[in-house]
């Protein structure tokens, strides 16, 4: 069954690149600046990270010497929030993804498992905008950026894994559970201060460390700065783990997405 799953995946490929297009174009349909809000954000995001961690707050880190300035501080905090805005937008709008499109539904020969991926194709195509924004903050404050940059999408192959999974898993439940909808902007907040944004690893208590590591977000957090900011390779035993892991969420996501499908038509 998994593989006809995945040849439905591929087959229905094209679909789902348009119902991304969509996606994306109809979050600023009616606006004036219309898709260059998806590079205005991260920009605007950047700079104010820049001017409050830096300079209001003068804020320092585990790894940032007091005399790199605010610029590094800020480029390496808007690295961790490239990481976690791409896992929580999947996390807040995959309740939506199914119960959102009941037409879709309904129709007994559409792709029901796509709709999930619309929303992490959505979600990936921002986070691309921020890392080129990133990127050219790069170049700025430090002239140039490492060739270690082409490890990235080895970093971020787990994490999509990942949100695919949790994905999935969400949007299915919440065909049959609706509080699930009020519960995942709690679980991305939650997320986004137990999670190495604001901090580094490194800078917490040993004993407190093993908890950290169990925190899906800290490995794709912790090995992108290394590899944009620092010019370090991955850890390859590391990235083997967490690798494995978005491929075991990514097949309980979706296995528990078609047990629950044949009931998604008659709740709606």
């Amino acid at each position: 069954m998994q593989e006809s799953i995945f040849y439905s995946l591929y087959k229905h490929k094209g679909l789902l690149f348009k119902l991304i297009q969509r996606d994306v174009a109809g979050r600023y349909r009616g606006s004036v600046m219309g898709g260059l809000w998806s590079l205005i954000t991260p920009v605007l995001m950047l700079l104010i990270y820049l001017f409050v961690f830096g300079v209001v707050f003068n804020a320092r880190r585990s790894g940032v010497e007091p005399g790199s300035g605010m610029a590094d501080f800020g480029l390496w905090l808007f690295a961790g929030m490239l990481v976690h805005g791409l896992f929580g937008e999947c996390l807040t709008r995959a309740p939506s993804a199914v119960v959102g499109q009941p037409s879709y539904v309904k129709k007994v020969i559409f792709p029901l498992e796509i709709l999930p991926l619309v929303v992490v194709g959505s979600a990936f195509f921002h986070a691309l905008v921020g890392v080129g924004v990133l990127l050219c903050g790069l170049c700025i404050v430090r002239g140039g950026i490492s060739e270690t940059v082409l490890w990235l999408p080895l970093v971020w192959l787990p994490l999509i894994l990942l949100c695919a999974g949790v994905t999935w898993l969400v949007a299915a439940l919440a065909v049959y559970l609706r509080d699930i909808g009020q519960m995942t902007g709690l679980v991305a907040t939650v997320l986004l201060f137990l999670s190495p944004i604001f901090f580094s690893a490194s800078s917490l208590p040993e004993h407190y460390r093993p908890l950290l590591e169990l925190n899906p977000l800290t490995v794709p957090i912790e090995m992108s700065r290394s590899i944009l900011l620092d010019g370090m390779a991955p850890v390859w035993g590391v990235l083997g783990m967490h690798s494995l892991m978005g491929v075991v969420v990514a097949w309980l996501g979706l296995a528990t997405f078609q047990k629950l499908r044949p009931g998604f038509a008659d709740v709606l």
